[in-house]
């Protein structure tokens, strides 16, 4: 899914009711250390595939797996238009050398 590349990757894994995977899609891919990312392009994916609820990952080429504040930021921007639209954003992974982390227990 997610390579350890030179650029950050943003991808969506869309869920059932049951949270089983339905599909897992690139959403962008950016520059060494950013990604933009808007709602619509990621739920798009999520209401095509009719899902419940959905999984956030993207990686962090530098190797350091915590968070930025505009990871934190944009988890809570999706995890609010995912209200609106009725599906919920159960966590935003961030992956890369050093490890992964969820950011739902990172803050």
């Amino acid at each position: 899914m997610i390579t350890d590349g030179l650029q950050e990757e943003f991808h969506v894994v869309t869920l059932d009711t049951k949270h089983r995977m339905i599909g897992s899609h690139q959403i962008t891919v950016g520059t060494l250390d950013a990604s933009l990312v808007h709602p619509r392009e990621v739920f798009r994916r999520a209401i095509r595939d009719a899902s419940s609820c959905i999984l956030l990952a993207h990686n962090h080429p530098s190797g350091d797996h915590a968070p930025s504040r505009e990871d934190i930021e944009v988890t809570d921007r999706l995890t609010k238009a995912g209200q609106v639209v009725g599906i919920n954003v159960l966590d935003h992974i961030v992956v890369a050398r050093e490890g992964c982390v969820s950011i739902r227990e990172y803050v």
